[in-house]
């Protein structure tokens, strides 16, 4: 095997970031946590990509909507499937994974909204998916007592495989009109 060349210092700040953090980042954020130059942060990550690809390494660097982080090599996904896949159906209740689809399906959107679509109150399951991250305020509606507006994160895209929510599956015609308003503008 030849030689690699060593890491630039930027280099190994930036991957030691990158794995600290263990979320995919965008430059602005790798910046702030950093301190470094925009230009000092894209020649660190061309560096590192080039490095891990010259290493034949288990890890890759990888940038899905300008956003940047560490993943297996493809080639391993089957011998890692089975021990490492993504879990997150087993780590949310059906009743989180609901709730989690009205908000995806129909963002922005208040609690009490989410209430009346499951037909049950949904405080303590708004919170966990609040403190998961995989909901956010997003605003406050325009009515009286100005309720937060809940809608999906970041998060919610990355550990469903999804580039942005217009690709979340198409719902059936009685589906659908479980998540549309009506002609006066309030759910149901």
């Amino acid at each position: 095997m030849s030689e690699i060349e060593a890491l630039s210092e930027n280099a190994k700040l930036i991957e030691v970031i990158l794995f600290i953090e263990n979320t995919p980042l965008s430059i602005e954020r790798i910046i702030t946590l950093t301190s470094l130059e925009k230009d000092e942060v894209i020649d660190g990550l061309r560096e590192l990509d080039e490095h891990y690809k010259a290493r034949n390494s288990g890890m890759m660097m990888l940038c899905e909507e300008d956003l940047y982080s560490f993943q297996p090599v493809t080639e391993l996904y089957p011998k890692l499937r089975q021990s490492y896949g993504r879990k997150v159906d087993k780590r949310l209740s059906r009743a989180a994974l609901e709730t989690l689809s009205i908000v995806a399906y129909s963002q922005p959107i208040t609690r009490s909204e989410i209430d009346k679509i499951r037909g049950i109150q949904s405080d303590s399951i708004v919170r966990l998916l609040r403190e998961r991250d995989y909901i956010k305020v997003n605003g406050r509606a325009d009515k009286p007592g100005h309720p937060c507006l809940y809608c999906t994160t970041r998060k919610f895209l990355y550990e469903f495989k999804l580039k942005s929510i217009s690709e979340l599956p198409k719902l059936s015609e009685a589906d659908r009109l479980k998540f549309t308003k009506d002609n006066e503008g309030e759910l149901f």
